[in-house]
């Protein structure tokens, strides 16, 4: 209940409950349109996805600023990949929030005269770039990770006397040394970076879920800008599941990545 409380309390955490049920909507208008629902209760739905598109963008007013000193903290890390990544990351969601509230104040009314479709464009575009950024940065920590753990299992084995696992430096029958041997040999290195790349996400769930959120979120922009069609349903889904493990980092705050 405490944890709960202190989640309700923030104006985040009210911005990714709004987010959870646009996409919900987006995603609950797509199957309605697929089963032949009435073209009223399609069109309820829509506008209820809209109103709260509308109220998460008021939510989202002044979110630039907290990225610009997000921005302005992670100029201070001292591995410089982690620095570049964090930083360009946030530099590109505070342009996102600023095309953003641009956005809201032309479907307000309040600057009737905006472009509308540029605008979310520019937005979008933000927004991709910013998830790049997440990704590339994830990447970067998984491959510290496997380096680190490929290391402590080489130290193991030397002290134990052991040798490779599963024979991969013997030159015996099927090895790389024989004819023929080189696509087994390639497809049990392959087998054995999958497993390790399995035991080190399942070792780190704040990374594995910022993972998945930010490959979930990469669709949305791919679609509207254009340059991978998903579709409203796996758009709907996909921002869905990113909203949930957003408002599970909120409620549980060591399943969030850092720094």
């Amino acid at each position: 209940m405490d944890a709960w409380v202190r989640f309700s309390a923030q104006s985040q955490a009210r911005e990714r409950l709004c987010r959870a049920a646009q996409y919900a909507c987006s995603l609950l208008g797509h199957a309605l349109q697929k089963h032949g629902a009435s073209p009223e209760l399609q069109k309820q739905i829509g506008q209820l996805e809209s109103h709260l598109s509308l109220g998460r963008k008021l939510l989202r007013l002044g979110n630039s600023a907290d990225a610009l000193e997000s921005a302005k903290r992670a100029v201070h890390l001292s591995d410089v990949v982690l620095r570049f990544c964090i930083t360009v990351s946030h530099l590109n969601r505070a342009l996102y929030f600023a095309c953003d509230n641009v956005l809201w104040a032309g479907k307000s009314g309040l600057a009737p005269r905006v472009d509308q479709e540029k605008w979310a464009q520019r937005s979008f575009r933000y927004y991709l770039f910013s998830l790049i950024m997440n990704l590339s940065r994830d990447a970067y920590e998984i491959r510290l990770l496997m380096e680190q753990e490929s290391s402590a299992c080489s130290r193991r084995l030397k002290g134990s006397g052991g040798g490779a696992p599963g024979g991969i430096e013997n030159a015996g029958p099927g090895g790389p040394g024989t004819p023929g041997g080189g696509l087994p040999h390639l497809a049990l290195k392959l087998q054995l970076r999958v497993l390790l790349l399995a035991r080190i996400l399942r070792g780190h769930p704040p990374l594995l879920l910022d993972v998945v959120r930010n490959a979930c979120d990469l669709f949305i922009p791919l679609d509207k800008l254009g340059l991978w069609r998903c579709g409203p349903g796996i758009v709907g889904l996909c921002g869905l599941v990113s909203s949930i493990l957003s408002i599970l980092t909120l409620i549980c705050p060591w399943l969030r990545l850092k720094p």
